[in-house]
């Protein structure tokens, strides 16, 4: 069995083709353009397979323009052909939507005919049903309905191509709202709910979190991760007798868009929204005075879109979308869902992977670091030293650096890891350099800053972030000195060898910074974490003391007194599941911050009041601190064994005080 496959670059076909590749057999050809064979074959050596097979042509082309003398050659061999080629964007204009949607479904068509192909798969969408009011089922198409946008009317007219004009058997798909991948979160751009990420992103940063917000009923949207629809599709295709069908890979239940929002935004640590009127009050108005269909009609004007062109483009929110974010129709997937009955395939709830999605939005896709002149002002051409780089905080900051136009030195134990992070990096349009060293061996750092010394043009900063952490109780540490040797070894000794191995050449390039990424347990001495806070205050002590004698140098540190972060080296600790913690993009934020206004210290308020409170309270704060010794348990990874502890106390306390590392 073989398989042609159109847009197997774009998102969903990379994931389709994965798919094929995990559970099928036989080739998997994909048209590709000349220009983007290069791409294609990054694809294919990250798939490490032979089965995929590129076909050079070109979707604006008669029969996609290829070659007729492969196609001669291939006549009668695909069994199932994928459509996946189009424009999925609300804000591409008429002509755009009209080349592709349209004019590359006819030629898609025709060469699926001159192929003679088993069954040709069209990938449609939900906006086939434009503006139908109601139920809307899988075996209903042209009712009459209002197509309002370029993007509907074309969907819409490239399913009518497909069902009338073919002369192949054809099966329609018709997604929802496809978000990034629901185990990874991997996404390729900005679209759909993702506009909102950065209104939320600028409520988290502004507002507490606990602030509730007014919010209207905008009607229900459908949303379903790519994976869901990348499964479905692939199961549905080799179902027997299926031809002549159209499918709806949607959530069965409608999501109040209200809902979806505050989904994100309680990712996110974020705001919520909470609707003043209930719907059951407005669901017989005549849509156009509801709010979705007043927020339709305004942007409809043109006047008044040029006027939210204005206002929402300060958040990166097209009036486009927020006119189109929720359906009039309700769509209808029993026959979807009989069909993937007893497959395991099924819409998992958005709040199940919403965080997911939010934090490789905020990780891979928030470009407002890039944006911002201040960091560009101060990091473009610059050479940034980040250790621990190959996950983690230091992870996004060589991201974030990379983005501002500065160039990301990474460095880490793992060769393999940093590669990756570099060849993301460069596929973005950026540059980095790869220095693999173990910063727990004085000798490798020593060459590591001798190499940095000699093949950079200059060193601007140095971000301080590899680290280990170890939780254990003193009563548990008698017989495991070793726990505070080895902290100590690349927390304080493996950070200082390296700034002194390095300060020569930043003394020669008059000025430079360092940033350490300290913790907020230096400030606030949880129990439990003796060794870790010690090698942590160790570095600040170290740090202010030499900041005097480098001053005149032109060479400043910061130290970041970091909450709790959502990073690998807090998840043997279980119970931190549960806790309020910041994400590794936060954290990141904190080290740009850092490296642009340099400041001597970066601060939580619950740190600076858990220093006042040992300053001037010093037994009371010993005896909060005592009782939560008794409240968290040591962890099973320092005991060896699961830690009964008292999970009410523990949230409250863990609330209360958040961000501290219990």
């Amino acid at each position: 069995m073989s398989y042609f496959v159109t847009g197997a670059t774009g998102f969903i076909g990379r994931h389709l083709v994965r798919e094929l590749l995990d559970h099928r057999e036989g080739d998997v050809f994909v048209l590709v353009r000349e220009g983007s064979l290069h791409r294609m074959e990054a694809l294919i050596s990250r798939w490490d397979t032979d089965r995929v097979v590129p076909v050079v042509g070109d979707l604006s082309t008669d029969a996609l323009g290829v070659d007729p003398a492969w196609v001669k050659a291939h006549r009668g061999d695909v069994d199932h052909f994928f459509h996946l080629a189009a424009i999925y964007d609300m804000t591409a204009d008429d002509q755009t939507n009209e080349t592709l949607n349209v004019g590359g479904t006819r030629n898609a068509l025709a060469l699926a005919e001159a192929l003679d192909v088993g069954c040709l798969h069209h990938v449609s969408s939900v906006a086939a049903a434009g503006e139908h009011r109601g139920r809307f089922d899988e075996s209903m198409f042209d009712e009459g309905q209002h197509l309002p946008s370029a993007y509907h009317r074309t969907k819409h007219e490239s399913e009518r191509i497909v069902r009338e004009e073919g002369g192949v058997p054809w099966r329609v798909y018709r997604p929802a709202v496809v978000v990034g991948a629901s185990d990874t979160g991997e996404m390729d751009k900005v679209d759909g709910p993702y506009y909102f990420f950065g209104a939320m992103k600028m409520m988290r940063d502004r507002l507490p979190s606990w602030l509730p917000l007014i919010g209207l009923d905008l009607g229900d949207t459908n949303v379903v991760p790519v994976d869901y629809v990348a499964a479905a599709m692939d199961h549905i295709a080799h179902l027997p007798d299926r031809d002549g069908e159209a499918f709806h890979l949607v959530n069965p239940e409608p999501q109040p868009v209200v809902d979806m929002v505050n989904a994100f935004c309680a990712a996110a640590g974020a705001p919520r929204f909470a609707t003043p009127i209930d719907r059951g009050m407005t669901r017989y108005l005549p849509r156009a005075l509801t709010p979705a269909g007043i927020l339709n009609t305004l942007a409809g004007n043109g006047a008044v879109q040029s006027a939210l062109d204005l206002v929402t483009s300060r958040v990166g929110i097209p009036a486009e979308v927020l006119a189109h974010t929720s359906f009039t129709a309700v769509f209808d997937s029993r026959r979807t869902e009989q069909a993937l009955a007893g497959s395991g395939i099924g819409v998992p709830d958005l709040e199940s992977y919403a965080r997911t999605l939010w934090t490789y939005w905020e990780e891979h896709l928030d470009e407002s670091t890039g944006r911002d002149p201040r960091v560009r002002d101060k990091l473009q051409g610059r050479y940034v030293v980040v250790t621990g780089a190959s996950s983690g905080i230091g992870k996004v900051t060589a991201l974030k650096v990379a983005q501002a136009g500065g160039t990301p030195v990474l460095v880490a134990r793992g060769k393999e890891k940093l590669d990756e992070l570099r060849e993301l990096i460069e596929a973005r349009g950026g540059t980095a350099v790869v220095q693999p060293c173990d910063l727990s061996d004085l000798e490798a750092i020593d060459a590591l800053c001798e190499t940095l010394t000699a093949e950079l043009p200059s060193i601007d900063y140095v971000v301080n972030n590899a680290g280990r952490s170890i939780r254990r109780s003193l009563r548990l540490s008698q017989d495991r000195f070793h726990d505070f040797e080895r902290t100590m070894q690349l927390n304080y000794f493996g950070a200082v060898r390296l700034v002194m191995g390095l300060v020569p050449a930043m003394r020669a390039n008059r000025g430079g910074h360092v940033v350490n990424v300290s913790s907020i347990g230096v400030q606030t001495n949880p129990p439990r974490f003796s060794a870790y806070v010690a090698s942590k205050a160790a570095l600040d002590s170290w740090s202010n003391v030499v900041s005097s004698e480098l001053f005149g140098d032109g060479i400043t540190f910061t130290n970041i007194h970091m909450p709790l972060v959502r990073t690998p080296m807090i998840a043997p600790t279980k119970l931190y599941d549960k806790f309020p913690t910041i994400s590794p993009a936060q954290a990141a934020d904190l080290v740009i911050e850092a490296m642009v206004e340099r400041p001597h210290e970066i601060n939580t308020a619950l740190g600076n009041a858990g220093a006042i409170a040992h300053t001037l309270t010093p037994k009371l704060a010993f005896r909060v601190l005592n009782m939560a010794y008794h409240v968290f348990p040591d962890s099973a990874a320092a005991k060896g064994e699961v830690g009964g502890g008292r999970e009410s106390e523990q949230i409250m306390l863990a609330r209360m005080f958040k961000g501290v590392h219990w």
